[in-house]
């Protein structure tokens, strides 16, 4: 009797997956090819692909190459965490920043700028960013404790993000150069304007190994959908499922908040949107969060260079604002549906 619909959701599956794939590839080559110049599609992709052209190689390689793989590495990431944290807590509003790591990333990052170690070396603010969030998941492992309950993971992250906010602010507050406190409010907006190769291979390693650590949750995080006890009797590790839940999120978010600031609602607002797609299996969801996070960074930062493109939008403020309204709509469905 379960034949037809397991049939069913893998064929549906099959087809979500091809869908986001295909629109992942498309929204990547197309980000490759907007931008300020006047060069035609051809002509960009030959230089791109050669490596000749004069300027408008640099341009591909140096600046449009590095934004779009940002887009993709960084999209899929928090989509990925975003699953990840939603399927562990067993709570749809769970947010990939829940654990504070977004918040001391961005502390380090505001030092950095701050402190001026940015201006003086490139790479101060990316690293500085990554130690903030190293100390912060440090902070959280040692208030919840390694056998801490769901209660006690959210409670500590949630007074790690306020402390680093406040010290954000207080940084704000008293700096005495306006440049800097301007350059600290747009950097938080996040942006993947003006990035380099240098920022990819400095997130990559931190964004594949978070990643891969979370892509192994699957089978967990579908035990534990029956419940903590039920879980254990299956085999599950809960201290190992717990601590992989948060390291992979702690090296995904703090790189992405390292090399692109604060970017919200994409671990949030896309799990939801893709949930019903799969069948509402957390493993499956992770995925396909996956694929959808990075399809959602890639279009903001489309919408960021064809709206205004003579002034600069931020990508964070994009994501809100495409974010918060779907959340919203997904808030009144559920709503709705419930009555």
């Amino acid at each position: 009797m379960l034949a037809p619909f397991w049939a069913l959701l893998m064929g549906r599956s099959a087809i979500l997956a091809l869908g986001l794939v295909g629109l992942v590839l498309g929204l990547f080559v197309v980000s490759l090819l907007i931008g300020p110049s006047t060069a035609s599609v051809g002509d960009s992709t030959y230089a791109l692909i050669t490596g000749q052209g004069g300027p408008l190689s640099v341009v591909m390689r140096e600046i449009r190459l590095p934004r779009a793989l940002l887009g993709v590495l960084i999209g899929g990431s928090l989509g990925l965490s975003g699953a990840a944290m939603q399927g562990y807590l067993r709570n749809p509003l769970a947010d990939p920043g829940l654990i504070g790591v977004s918040g001391s990333a961005a502390l380090g990052a505001v030092l950095a700028i701050q402190t001026g170690l940015a201006a003086i070396a490139a790479l101060a603010l990316p690293v500085m960013a990554l130690g903030g969030a190293l100390l912060g998941v440090l902070l959280v492992l040692l208030l919840a404790g390694p056998r801490g309950t769901s209660l006690a993971l959210i409670l500590a992250g949630i007074a790690i993000s306020a402390f680093a906010a406040a010290l954000t602010s207080l940084v704000l507050n008293l700096s005495p150069n306006p440049y800097a406190a301007n350059e600290i409010v747009f950097w938080m907006m996040g942006s993947l304007a003006d990035r380099s190769m240098t920022h990819v291979w400095i997130a990559l390693p931190f964004l594949l190994g978070g990643g891969l650590l979370l892509g192994s949750l699957g089978r967990g995080l579908d035990a534990l959908t029956l419940g903590e006890d039920a879980a254990e009797a299956m085999g599950i590790n809960l201290l190992r499922l717990r601590l992989t839940v948060i390291l992979g999120t702690a090296a995904v978010v703090g790189a992405s908040t390292a090399v692109a600031g604060a970017i919200g609602f994409v671990g949030l607002v896309m799990p939801h949107l893709l949930r019903g797609f799969v069948g509402s299996r957390p493993g499956a969801l992770l995925w396909a969060a996956t694929l959808g996070g990075a399809a959602m960074i890639l279009a903001s930062d489309i919408l960021v260079r064809l709206v205004v493109p003579d002034r600069d939008l931020k990508l964070g403020v994009v994501t809100a604002l495409v974010g918060a309204p779907l959340f919203l709509h997904l808030i009144y469905r559920t709503r709705k549906e419930g009555v």
